[in-house]
């Protein structure tokens, strides 16, 4: 016999967007049911940014040690073990998955474990293990994510061909790898398997690395990881993957010569496919455009009661937009208005260095006519910098001619932290003046940030 269950809010997806929508209209007052077929956290947590980050952790340490000699320490070698580091990253993945199974019942939140079906606007079908219930809700949030793509090449599903997901569960660090894609999740897995000594190839059709990253940053980036010893190949085409009894080979169009690659492992970083496939959505009738669900400012489709939010409606795929999407498609679902501000929305890479952004680069100002003035600091005058042995890179400053700041970009250690501050200038549209007579502790990272803004704005004082 079927269960039927009356709610509010049904939220399909219990990623980033998802969980997070389904605490959110809980607080509101709102009866929520969260339906999820795999783990609770998604992409984000169980194959995505957390798990990376915890071994790129350990890649981060080996970097250090081999640095140590700089610092008085003697080196009397590194043996990594790849599986202890493995055990630590599915600890973390662990406490937090547990931390989530207890924080959606403890906000009131009633989770379904099982595989939704949209039946229609009002209903979602469930069929978990011990049974198939009807869920019949006043209004519906999607958010089923993403996965990695695979692209259309010969032989790509052979054995020793990774995506991110099972680049994740490798027991030991393969002596070479190519990694074909230059973007985002590339480079992350560049860095963590070079530093602990996989010989790393990168194959990208494009003429550079991070696409739509600020020039500057990405060329200066890639200057950096060939120093660190990792090779690119940059507008090269991949024909075929052949297995050997060596391992793998990648044949590929190099400046019209094809030319082949030898390797042990083979990692497909070349983007996310968008989970919006699936027979119910076309059923339901809703606008799916190159793949993305189509929603208006308040995060609903076409499909009055219907909202949408994360990586299924595209864009950029960032958790913590994600987050900030489920939260405003709970809001506006029961009647609070909401928006996303996409103009303040921080990217970030964990490569060594690390690159995030905000905003608009110099050269998007420019394509939309607007005219900036920009402020750099180079890492290498920052006293913190020198002090942790992390002079490379710097600090980029966008601003229109009245000061106000529309961007910026770091390239350096702990970049990732420092965005917040030009994410929240951004926000509160506060001009670079403000930042540069804030006072900034010393020394800090962050005094790269007041030194960008006090260039722009014609008084830096230890620019070089």
């Amino acid at each position: 016999m079927v269960k039927k269950i009356d709610t509010t809010l049904a939220v399909l997806g219990g990623g980033p967007a998802g969980y997070v929508a389904a605490i959110r209209a809980a607080q509101l007052g709102a009866d929520v049911v969260l339906i999820e077929n795999k783990e609770l956290g998604g992409v984000c947590m169980n194959r995505g940014c957390i798990p990376t980050k915890a071994l790129l952790r350990t890649s981060e340490i080996v970097s250090i040690l081999k640095k140590s000699k700089e610092f008085g320490i003697e080196d009397k070698g590194i043996n990594i073990k790849w599986d202890v580091s493995n055990e630590r990253k599915n600890r973390v993945v662990k406490s937090l998955g547990l931390g989530l199974d207890q924080l959606l019942p403890k906000s009131g939140v009633t989770v379904l474990k099982g595989r939704g079906t949209i039946q229609n606007p009002k209903m979602i079908s469930v069929w978990t293990q011990e049974e198939e219930i009807e869920v019949h809700c006043a209004k519906m949030i999607i958010t089923t994510g993403a996965r990695p793509l695979v692209p259309d090449i010969e032989n790509i599903h052979s054995e020793g061909v990774l995506t991110s997901n099972e680049a994740l569960h490798l027991e030991k660090v393969p002596e070479s790898m190519v990694i074909i894609g230059a973007g985002v999740i590339g480079l992350e897995f560049a860095t963590m398997f070079s530093a602990v000594g996989s010989k790393v190839t990168i194959l990208e059709m494009m003429d550079r690395i991070l696409p739509i990253e600020d020039t500057e940053i990405a060329t200066e980036l890639l200057k950096i990881m060939k120093r660190q010893g990792i090779s690119f190949k940059l507008a090269a085409t991949v024909q075929r993957i052949e297995q050997t009894e060596d391992g793998l080979e990648v044949h590929y169009i190099d400046k019209d010569k094809n030319l082949t690659l030898s390797c042990e492992k083979i990692l497909v970083a070349v983007g996310r496919k968008l989970n919006s496939d699936s027979e119910d959505f076309k059923k339901l009738g809703l606008n799916i455009n190159n793949g993305a669900l189509v929603v208006n400012e308040n995060m609903e489709t076409n499909i009055e009661g219907v909202y949408a939010a994360g990586d299924v409606i595209g864009g950029n795929l960032l958790a913590h937009l994600a987050f900030m999407e489920g939260k405003t498609a709970a809001e506006n679902a029961l009647g609070i208005a909401g928006r996303v501000n996409y103009n303040a929305v921080p990217a970030c890479i964990y490569t060594n260095p690390e690159v995030a952004s905000v905003g608009m680069t110099e050269e998007e100002a420019s394509s939309a006519g607007i005219k900036v003035k920009v402020g750099r600091f180079q890492f290498r005058n920052n006293g913190r910098a020198l002090c942790l042995g992390e002079r490379d890179g710097f600090v980029k400053i966008v601003v229109e001619m009245d000061n106000t700041i529309i961007g910026g970009q770091i390239l350096g250690a702990n970049a990732s932290e420092m965005i917040s501050e030009i994410t929240l200038a951004i926000t509160l549209k506060a001009k670079a003046d403000t930042i540069a007579d804030m006072i900034h502790p010393h020394p800090s990272l962050n005094e790269a940030v007041w030194e960008a803004c006090a260039d722009a704005v014609g008084r830096a004082i230890h620019k070089i």
